[in-house]
């Protein structure tokens, strides 16, 4: 499993009992009740209590495989990026012996990234010494620097310990968080809406840091589907909660301004870990509330 802030994720399990924290202490008592009618009072029967008592492996991870546990999935670069991160073994601003050496500033990267544009306008068949032009590769790097700016940022700056202890275990959901990003394939924008759902376990997060998670992995070369799942698990990662869920709906300018050309076309993606995953009214309830005005 990975780790956040130097601490393995298996130090605070998840206790069984706050993956059914929605079945009332009355439908416990009602299952064990038609157990003893029944005779079925053998934990190796399949009764409900009986199930979740055990199998506390199974609910502590909450369907997150070692895969899924990495933040860093393939295709997005750690943070800080060093000769060790896949694709920058031969970088030249890299050394073999100084593995914690880290890249120059992005600034840094500024007039290389110009000339490229400069090179990119004249392949276009234009003047980049015109007016109009003079600036435009400039412009252009830094623009894509900022597009981009995610690369630069990690979980644990962005979040600033805005975790707090909070007796509660009721839903929490940020709905329409605005999102802009880049395709991956071609880079092109694509953007729309995040939605975002928890499950507290004694900790909550400073509601701005779920936007600002947003703003971490859509400040990167992205494909939507990979973006939803990252989010999913950052939040995962910040406050151990039963369970995490993330819908985006998105409008690709790919699809807009090239290929089928669908202006109308929208693409929905969904993460569901832990309660959400497993228990249907769970989910439900964060999709109504999602879907309301």
């Amino acid at each position: 499993m990975a780790a956040v802030n130097g601490k393995d994720l298996n130090e605070q399990p998840v206790p069984p009992s706050s993956l059914i924290r929605r079945v009332s202490s009355r439908s416990i008592r009602n299952s064990i009740s038609e157990d003893k009618e029944n005779g079925d009072v053998c934990p190796g029967k399949g009764s409900f209590v009986s199930k979740y008592k055990k199998a506390p492996e199974a609910l502590k991870n909450f369907h997150m495989n070692d895969a899924e546990s990495e933040l860093e999935v393939p295709g997005t670069p750690m943070t800080p990026r060093t000769s060790t991160t896949p694709g920058h073994e031969n970088c030249t601003f890299h050394h073999d012996l100084e593995l914690d050496h880290r890249p120059p500033t992005r600034e840094a990267l500024l007039p290389d990234m110009a000339n490229s544009y400069r090179l990119l306008l004249t392949g276009l068949g234009e003047d980049p010494e015109r007016q109009g032009l003079l600036k435009t590769p400039e412009r252009a790097a830094k623009a894509m620097l900022f597009f981009t700016k995610g690369y630069d940022q990690s979980l644990e700056e962005v979040l600033n310990n805005a975790i707090f202890d909070e007796d509660t275990d009721e839903m929490v959901v940020v709905k329409d968080i605005e999102m802009f990003s880049m395709c991956e394939h071609h880079l092109v924008p694509f953007y729309g809406k995040v939605s975002i759902g928890y499950l507290p376990q004694g900790k909550i997060l400073g509601l701005s840091k779920l936007a600002r998670i947003v703003e971490i992995f859509s400040r990167r070369l992205q494909v939507q589907e990979r973006l939803t799942k990252q989010i999913a698990i950052a939040v995962t990662q910040a406050v151990r909660p039963a369970g995490v869920a993330v819908v985006i709906e998105g409008v690709h300018m790919c699809m807009v301004m090239r290929g089928v050309q669908k202006i109308n076309s929208k693409t929905v993606t969904s993460t569901m870990l832990g309660v959400f995953r497993d228990d249907p009214k769970t989910r439900e309830e964060f999709l109504n509330l999602v879907h309301s005005k």
